[in-house]
């Protein structure tokens, strides 16, 4: 109050307490009357109205993606909606258009951590290499993903989109998305129908016929491949980036179905080192802390399989004081196992990895979640029977109550945990957009011959170009081979610089056990005796 600030200026000043005194006594009068005035509440109703309040603004504020996500009481489906942009148009169904500013902003945040992308958009605006695509695309619709579709709207492509997972949609952003012409159709919370209903909308307009598909998961693929095969005929290039995706393509492919080039983005280096090991890596732990605040020190964790997405959780959990066991069907990852942490066990599978089996005999509090992109992971149908309760905690939180009172936690359904209850990082989400970018550039503008009705890896090439464009984050520098060096190793002087098949690794992978530690130790003591402090703690934190 201002009554305040010219009282503490007085004392900053050095006046005479004395003098002060009646000043103080005044503010403290009034203070005690404005304390009774807040707790003079009419009824106890009220009280419940305030303590919802907050809680509800707690929930909010732990809600998926962004606080104002969750925040808007309007139960009415967009469906049932009738919205305009600024513009006027309607060609869009999203949960509330109006939340569209705060979206811009999410996705200015956003941009300031994927300079790659932007500057892929700048290098390649005036080119405009996908003139004249038609583009619809079916990802998490984020902040992250937002800053991809305005750059393919900048390079000249028509972009319709729709939501991959019912739970990872940030509405704010949609609305964004919306605003500026892009047809988004996703909310967060859809249905089944809903969800298959977007999916349709976004391919079924009159007028408009795409010919490129970026995908994940390949619901779109299957969809358009399914319901609309003239259309699917007629498409250039398919784009898809999880592992859930490129095996249905697979599939296809297999069974001489596939009659369209496909690129598998899921495997390329920059997809698989990055997103799938560094991005899962920090975001389960934020998944878990915002919907369940377990405390992971001393708890028992199974991680179902060990390839990079299990690497990541693996040592997250691990770091965090947990006792990790990992099952796996496959013997070199079961081996990386037996390396890294001294036991696993083999079980896993694409489809029930976690049976009704193996949840009636969980302990009461187990929390059950999925990383992986499908939601068939998990038996949740099982658990769907009158013998079972479920009760909803706060979003994406349930739990599932056994006859014997036993509460099992689980979360987003089954779904996968991060983008749906949590956030991921936005730099590493600019390595795999950056690649989804030049996989659609490279589709698009390839001469006829160049891929045939296939699934094909992103060339080498590329990913190391997507590489070359996040350095200066780190304000990092290459060095460059000589002439001789080159020749003598027999690689050109602007790459690629490895075969398909070598196997990148990071130093935090490579297995030490105790022995090897001490063996490391003695020898760097027996080398740098001035110098042993600091390399036992160098070779140690290896």
């Amino acid at each position: 109050p201002p009554q305040w600030i010219s009282l503490l200026r007085q004392i900053k000043l050095g006046r005479p307490y004395s003098k002060l005194y009646p000043l103080l006594h005044l503010q403290q009068i009034q203070f005690v009357e404005d304390k009774q005035e807040f707790s003079r509440f009419p009824t106890k109703a009220g009280r419940r109205s305030l303590s919802r309040s907050i809680s509800q603004s707690s929930t909010d504020s732990y809600s998926s993606a962004a606080s104002y996500t969750d925040s808007s009481d309007d139960e009415t489906s967009p469906r049932d909606k009738t919205q305009l942009n600024s513009k006027g148009t309607s060609d869009f169904c999203v949960k509330n258009i109006k939340q569209a500013e705060f979206g811009r902003r999410e996705i200015e945040i956003a941009e300031q951590d994927m300079s790659a992308l932007i500057s892929l958009r700048k290098r390649a605006q005036g080119e405009k290499p996908l003139a004249g695509a038609k583009i619809v695309g079916c990802t998490h619709i984020t902040a992250q993903t937002a800053v991809l579709i305005e750059t393919l709207v900048a390079l000249g492509a028509q972009c319709r989109w729709t939501a991959c997972n019912i739970y990872s949609t940030q509405n704010e952003v949609a609305a964004a998305l919306s605003e500026i012409g892009v047809a988004v159709f996703a909310w967060k919370g859809e249905s089944e129908d809903d969800f298959w209903w977007c999916i349709d909308k976004c391919v079924n307009m009159e007028g408009w016929q795409p010919n490129m598909i970026l995908d994940d998961g390949g619901d779109l693929t299957h969809w358009v491949y399914k319901k609309y095969p003239n259309v699917f005929k007629k498409i250039r290039g398919i784009v898809e980036e999880s592992v859930t995706g490129v095996h249905r393509l697979y599939q296809l492919s297999k069974a001489g179905k596939l009659c369209v080039p496909a690129m598998n983005v899921n495997d390329s280096v920059t997809k698989q080192k990055f997103d799938n090991l560094y991005c899962c890596r920090e975001s389960i732990l934020d998944g878990l802390k915002r919907t369940t605040d377990v405390m992971f020190g001393g708890k028992q964790v199974v991680v179902c399989g060990y390839g990079e997405v299990g690497k990541g959780c693996t040592a997250a959990l691990k770091a965090m004081g947990s006792i990790v066991y990992v099952t796996e069907i496959d013997p070199i990852c079961a081996l990386q196992i037996g390396f890294r942490l001294g036991f696993f066990s083999g079980l896993l599978g694409n489809k029930n990895v976690v049976t009704r089996d193996q949840l009636d005999r969980m302990k009461n509090g187990s929390i059950v979640c999925n990383m992986g992109h499908s939601n068939t992971e998990i038996d949740v149908a099982s658990l769907r029977t009158p013998e079972l309760t479920w009760e909803r905690v706060r979003s994406q939180v349930d739990h599932v109550i056994w006859p014997d009172g036993k509460r099992v936690i689980l979360l987003a359904e089954g779904r996968l945990l991060n983008l749906s209850c949590s956030t991921v990082p936005t730099f590493v989400l600019s390595i795999t957009a950056t690649t989804q970018a030049l996989a659609l550039i490279e589709l698009y503008n390839a001469p006829e011959g160049r891929y045939k009705q296939d699934v094909y890896l992103l060339p080498k090439k590329m990913d190391e170009y997507v590489a070359s464009l996040h350095l200066p984050t780190f304000d990092a520098h290459l060095t460059e081979l000589s002439d001789e060096q080159a020749k003598y190793l027999g690689l050109n002087k602007n790459g690629p610089f490895k075969p398909n098949y070598y196997r990148y690794n990071h130093p935090s992978k490579i297995p030490l056990n105790d022995t090897q530690i001490s063996d490391l130790c003695t020898i760097y003591l027996q080398w740098i005796p001035t110098a042993t402090t600091y390399m036992f703690s160098l070779v140690q934190s290896s």
